[in-house]
């Protein structure tokens, strides 16, 4: 197999390999594990809204790139000597385009929320950028314990509820 064939299945396998490590962190996504659990509500106004990047490297790419890097390097340029000293390069340079690729894999566009609750209470949750949220905007988080999202809420600001036992007559203005 010469060198063009074997980097070719390399970033393939590579690539396939870091696809299927990833995972998604929207605030619209369950495990399998999460379903039937219940989850506390809390509700609240977007404070603040920041754009940030998630990464969740894990090394396979430096590893995969670098053993790729020095097989290939080794078993094709140089001889004697010179192919140990190639494999080395190989390896260096193969783990350094290996971590590079994985960082282009696996990082995501993300938002950091903050949210001031009803109950005056001021957090923070960074999920994934796909659900718009805006400051002022009505929010539920909700938490199993475990994970934390935010969402947006249907629910009117507090006391602008009628009473559960108001009569639509005394709605009206």
């Amino acid at each position: 197999m010469n060198i063009r064939n074997l980097l070719t299945v390399a970033v393939t396998g590579t690539a396939l390999l870091l696809g299927g490590c990833a995972t998604s962190d929207s605030a619209n996504v369950y495990k399998r594990s999460q379903m039937r659990n219940a989850a506390t509500v809390q509700s609240g106004v977007v404070e603040q809204v920041r754009e940030v990047r998630m990464e969740d490297s894990t090394g396979i790419g430096a590893v995969a790139g670098g053993v790729i890097g020095g097989v290939a390097a080794g078993r094709n340029i140089g001889g004697g000597s010179g192919r140990v000293v190639s494999g080395v390069i190989g390896t260096i340079v193969g783990g350094l385009i290996g971590n590079r690729l994985e960082e282009q894999l696996t990082s995501k566009d993300a938002l950091e929320v903050t949210v001031l609750l009803d109950n005056g209470q001021r957090l923070v949750v960074v999920q994934e950028a796909d659900q718009p949220l805006a400051p002022e905007q009505r929010v539920n988080v909700l938490s199993d314990g475990q994970n934390t999202r935010v969402v947006p809420s249907n629910d009117p600001p507090p006391g602008s509820r009628p009473s559960r036992g108001a009569s639509p007559a005394a709605l009206t203005l």
